[in-house]
């Protein structure tokens, strides 16, 4: 599994041409998903976001994390994540998990941010997405567990 995770001001989705919704201060995390992944590996990077300490503190130094803050999370599917651009001109996503493996896996993913974060915001797998975010900082992350 690799999440990119970006720290927003504030961030909304429209689905298929339809406003679905915004967060403010917060995180959009894209998630991709490959062979293998399973919900352990969906646990470890659940537990691994939420607990990122990339929110300042009084003092100004990243201390707390998304909890401390209560901001609130956007979680999106987003397969591209495991384009391989190696070989040639055209990315290939041999290595994203196929919609059978990788639909089961984001729904528990979108199942274990809402432990944390009740009122997050939601992409719909394999659907057409326009997202529109004001990145903080930049603030921008890779979370991946590997395969093992």
């Amino acid at each position: 599994m690799k999440c990119i995770v970006q720290r927003v001001s504030g961030a909304e989705i429209t689905i298929n041409g339809s406003f679905s919704g915004k967060i403010g201060k917060g995180m959009v995390v894209l998630c991709g998903f490959t062979e293998g992944d399973d919900l352990n590996t969906v646990s470890y990077c659940v537990d691994k976001i939420a607990s990122l300490r990339i929110f300042e503190d009084e003092n100004g130094k990243m201390n707390k994390n998304l909890i401390d803050t209560e901001g609130n999370v956007m979680v999106v599917s987003n397969f591209t994540l495991y384009g391989d651009t190696a070989h040639g001109r055209r990315p290939s996503f041999d290595r994203a998990a196929k919609p059978a493996v990788s639909k089961p896996l984001y729904d528990e993913t979108v199942n274990a941010f809402r432990k944390y974060f009740p009122e997050l915001v939601t992409g719909e797998f394999g659907a057409d997405m326009r997202i529109s975010c004001t990145l903080d900082g930049p603030v921008t992350l890779t979370v991946e567990k590997e395969n093992e």
